[in-house]
């Protein structure tokens, strides 16, 4: 597992690249990157392709070395010497070049340094993999996270489950002392306590979490196996919280005892705590 959080900085003659990734529904890249050398932009988009999620930046910023600000000297008194020789021929009256000249030129060149492409998809290659490895140990922490919230989910279940029984009882109860009640105050309006059992097995029937607790446990069994699957699986848990709220609520909207309302509400937010987390993961 990935976390969709991640930093990489790599510093190598003169260029400092900057790969970072932050939390996003989907995929955006944004690069920071020179001018040269052609096909840069391309390159960094292709190392960039296994990613799933997340909001990443790439920068590279490049400054002269000692041997870079060489290069640029002598790649500027070049350039002097073939315009001076160039003039003599056109028989053109032009100052000579002066050392000032020289580096004037040399510091425009070095804002724009000439490094091969090959050199610098060394340098992705290499950022990337920091970068990779950096987003696993964020993702090693937050599976354990997760295991700790889905157990906690699993737990909370069980013991809603172990109420199935008692509820029933006490909503059996619940009606009968309402009937109780009813015929007390008009003795005329008696039922046949035949129709007083079977009003009683219906409300029960209406009033089932059997249903809505298998599913949480199944929902539990799928995030369980999400997190031990390679790949990108932070949609896939998104969309699992979602389904795991939707049981969550109808359960508090059929509890009708205290009890269990209780473990609902807990339940709730045990499941708001693991959906803000699967939103780390890529």
């Amino acid at each position: 597992m990935k976390s969709m959080t991640g930093y990489a900085a790599l510093d190598r003659n003169g260029r400092r690249w900057e790969l970072r990734s932050v939390n996003a529904r989907g995929l955006d890249i944004r690069l920071r990157l020179p001018d040269r050398p052609a096909g840069l932009e391309p390159a960094v988009r292709a190392a960039l392709a296994g990613l799933g999620r997340g909001n990443v930046t790439v920068s590279l910023r490049m400054t002269a070395t000692a041997e870079t600000a060489g290069d640029a000297l002598v790649e500027a008194a070049r350039s002097l010497l073939a315009a001076e020789a160039a003039a003599d021929e056109a028989g053109l009256d032009l100052r000579p070049a002066t050392p000032a000249d020289v580096l004037s030129l040399a510091s425009g060149r070095g804002a724009d340094l000439d490094v091969p492409l090959e050199t610098l998809g060394g340098d992705l290659v290499d950022l990337v993999a920091a970068f990779d490895a950096d987003r696993l140990r964020e993702g090693a922490a937050l599976h354990g996270i997760l295991a700790g919230q889905i157990a906690e989910i699993a737990d909370l279940t069980a013991q809603a489950a172990d109420l199935i029984e008692a509820r029933a009882n006490h909503i059996a109860e619940t009606f009968r002392a309402a009937f109780r009640r009813l015929t007390d105050a008009a003795p005329e309006a008696a039922m046949d306590p035949t129709r007083v059992a079977q009003e009683v097995a219906a409300l029960a029937v209406k009033a089932d979490i059997t249903e809505e607790i298998d599913r949480l446990g199944a929902h539990g069994t799928a995030a369980r196996d999400l997190l031990a699957a390679d790949g990108p699986v932070g949609r896939r848990l998104d969309f699992l919280t979602q389904e795991f709220m939707r049981e969550a609520n109808t359960l508090c909207s059929k509890s009708n005892m205290a009890e269990l309302t209780t473990i609902g509400l807990a339940l709730k937010a045990a499941i708001d705590r693991l959906r803000e987390q699967v939103q780390n993961v890529e």
